[in-house]
């Protein structure tokens, strides 16, 4: 190609190259422009979604303060109607003292003349009292939530004798598993049940009148019939066991229909509490000896089963307690009194503050002179305090 013939062309690469130059300029263009606008976008978007986000802070902000406002004026109305409802428990306490309620008997002559005519009997047949023990119930002078343990029916106690400051609990009405806790501080604090020891019993126990007495623990086993076991807590066998010689066992407790026997220790000793289909209306009580588990005395007592859910004795006097139902206030409506020096009109109308449902459990020791309760699962420990018997 000549020299003349590339002078021809440069003009028309210079105009090629001009026109793809445009081009890519006016791409570029096209690009920013899009991408402005894009930008011009998204700050609108910023400022929309800040703008709602500072209107929801505040909306949240006057949602707290009225929420805050409302907490304020709930808890003041708590503590005005806990106030009212504390003035209210006195007041019933005070109209419930001055106006006993009836007990829970069935007017019946005939039963009536029967009674007293066993009453006149037994008059010959009163009990000879091992100590000069004459104390009786007064009021309860104070009580303590200990915590919420467990199943809602148990039973928990110490040794009713000695000084030893163990906790002993049983779980539920059917079981053969006992938790040993060194003392009451270690039983509130740990709520689990890995820091107590387990004694494992032979046989599992029914219900929730077990004892712990002297270094053994006395607990109901059923095989057809009721026994009661005798079991060394310190080589962890059993020592004894003794069918109970009672036909025809019924629940001694109607709010308690898991329980058959209670054994119950006071001052004089161990007692069974007990009924039978032969007298299903009423309570019975029986002396029982320590060392064999003889029946030593039985008595049939005035005391009915409806509506009672526990029962100790006290200085040889029984002393059942009642409630309804729908749960109310525990108290003690029934009295019987072994020996025959303390007459039922004299006994105190004694009520337990009301808590949470019913008692499974109420466990006198006549060595601290207080009651350990079971109430819905929560673990009580009510305060006596004690007045001498006025003799009949």
């Amino acid at each position: 190609m000549g020299p003349w013939r590339c002078l021809l062309l440069l003009p028309l690469l210079a105009v090629a190259l001009h026109a793809q130059q445009q081009q890519f300029m006016e791409y570029v263009e096209r690009r920013l422009t899009l991408l402005e606008e894009r930008i011009s976008q998204w700050h609108d978007q910023s400022s929309r979604y800040s703008t709602e986000l500072r209107d929801f802070k505040n909306q949240v902000l006057g949602m707290l303060e009225t929420a805050e406002k409302e907490r304020e004026a709930m808890r003041s109305e708590a503590e005005s109607a806990a106030v009212r409802v504390d003035r209210l428990e006195r007041e019933v306490d005070y109209l419930e003292t001055q106006n006993p309620a009836p007990p829970c008997v069935e007017v019946d002559e005939t039963l009536m003349e029967k009674q007293v005519a066993t009453a006149k009997q037994r008059k010959n047949e009163k009990y000879t009292k091992l100590t000069d023990c004459s104390d009786t119930i007064a009021s309860v002078r104070a009580m303590k939530i200990l915590k919420r343990f467990g199943s809602t029916s148990g039973l928990w106690t110490k040794d009713a004798t000695g000084n030893s400051e163990k906790i002993y609990v049983f779980d539920g009405t059917a079981n053969d598993t006992v938790y040993v806790f060194p003392r009451i501080r270690e039983f509130t604090l740990f709520s689990a049940t890995r820091k107590a020891a387990r004694i494992k019993l032979p046989y599992p126990w029914v219900g929730t009148g077990h004892l712990v007495y002297d270094g053994h623990l006395y607990y109901i086993r059923q095989q057809g019939s009721f026994q009661v076991i005798k079991f060394n807590l310190a080589n962890k066998t059993v020592v004894d066991s003794s069918v109970f010689p009672a036909e025809e066992q019924i629940p001694v407790f109607g709010l308690s229909p898991f329980t058959y026997i209670e054994v119950a220790a006071d001052e004089e000793g161990l007692w069974a509490i007990y009924a039978t289909k032969e007298d299903e209306k009423n309570i019975c009580l029986a002396k029982l000896d320590p060392t064999s588990l003889d029946i030593e005395q039985m008595w049939d007592t005035p005391c009915p089963r409806e509506n009672a859910e526990g029962a100790f004795v006290v200085c040889g006097t029984l002393h059942v307690v009642y409630n309804t139902r729908l749960p109310s206030r525990s108290r003690v409506q029934c009295v019987f009194d072994v020996s025959g020096t303390l007459a039922p009109e004299d006994a105190s109308l004694v009520y337990f503050p009301k808590r949470y449902g019913s008692h499974s459990s109420m466990k006198y020791s006549p060595r601290e002179r207080q009651i350990y309760a079971w109430d819905d699962g929560y673990q009580i420990i009510y305060r006596m305090e004690m007045k001498k018997k006025l003799e009949v």
